[in-house]
Order: structure tokens, then C-alpha cells, then sequence
């Protein structure tokens, strides 16, 4: 479909995932908690980026970013990795707004998505998308993912509890 790499957060991505937060960030600010200026600093990116290595190498999140032409464009996680009975994750993410509506979204979910069932052996991924977000909800739509529900006032967003949809896929190779 395009030239679009996902790959694993390394920590010389910090510089990179600076630019793309600071760039972005009234856009993110819209579906994300209260950041604050020490967030857009260089030091505090590659704090985040070790935070996630340690997840990683631990088994409890899997950190992704998104390639185009050599610019980092996104970010994409596995978040809250159960194991034991469970076997299941969050996944998010964060597309550069000038890059929405491109599909590069799309890929990179259904990149991941296999990713977690062939390579991490999950059984279940789940997101929460504010239901005004019809582009996200697309995304996982397209992926395979269905709507299981409404969570009410579960995420305070800019100091305000907001409603999700609630989304889930189940590994094919679980279903029979």
C-alpha cells in the first residue's frame, strides 16, 4: 500500500518524537489527559522512551512509531499487557494531523494487530475511542475490531470525564 514502516521505539527517537508532539500538539491535546511543559522537553521524551523499553523487555506494553519518508509520523502502543488467564492489551495511538485520511493509520493497526497475535500470542486487544472520533473508529472498524459498548465518563480528557466506545478483536487462531 505505501512505503509506511512501523517499528519498535528506539531511544534515538526521542529528538523525533519531540518534533512530532510539539507540532501536534493542540491536535493531540483534544484526546489526551492535561500534559505538562516538561513534557515537551527533550529530557522527559527520552524518560518516556526508557519507560517503555523497560515495559517492553518486562512484557507489559509494546511501543511502536510510524515511518513515512523518513519522518517520524506517529506513535502506537500495546499497552497494559495481561497475561496468565487474560492474554490481552490496550492498543492507542497518535497520527500526525497532516497525515490523517492517508490509511497510514489503518496499516499500522492492522500491522500491529498481527503482530500481537502472531508474534506475543494475545488473545484479545481492546481500545476506548471518544465517539466523536469517527476517524478512529474507522480505523479499527477496518481492522477487524467491533464495538462492544459505551464506557461512560472512564477517561478524564482536559480535565473533563468523557465517554468511550469500547472495542475489542479476538486472535482468529482462538476463535476455531
Amino acid at each position: 500500500m505505501s512505503e509506511l514502516e512501523v517499528r519498535r521505539v528506539r531511544i534515538e527517537d526521542a529528538a523525533a518524537q519531540l518534533a512530532l508532539e510539539k507540532r501536534n500538539r493542540a491536535f493531540f491535546q483534544k484526546f489526551t489527559g492535561i500534559r505538562n511543559e516538561n513534557f515537551y522537553t527533550l529530557k522527559e521524551q527520552q524518560l518516556i522512551i526508557d519507560r517503555q523499553l523497560d515495559a517492553m523487555k518486562n512484557d507489559k506494553g509494546y511501543y511502536f512509531i510510524l515511518i513515512k519518508n523518513e519522518e517520524l509520523i506517529g506513535e502506537i502502543a500495546l499497552s497494559s499487557v495481561a497475561r496468565g488467564n487474560l492474554q490481552s492489551a490496550w492498543i492507542g495511538y497518535f497520527l500526525d494531523e497532516k497525515q490523517n485520511g492517508r490509511g497510514y493509520m489503518t496499516e499500522a493497526v492492522a500491522t500491529v494487530t498481527k503482530l500481537a497475535f502472531r508474534e506475543l500470542d494475545l488473545h484479545r486487544l481492546e481500545a476506548g475511542v471518544m465517539p466523536h472520533n469517527t476517524g478512529s473508529l474507522r480505523v479499527l472498524e477496518k481492522c477487524g475490531y467491533h464495538k462492544e459498548g459505551i464506557a461512560r465518563k472512564n477517561v478524564k480528557i482536559n480535565g473533563i470525564w468523557q465517554d468511550h466506545v469500547s472495542l475489542a478483536i479476538i486472535n482468529p487462531a482462538d476463535l476455531g
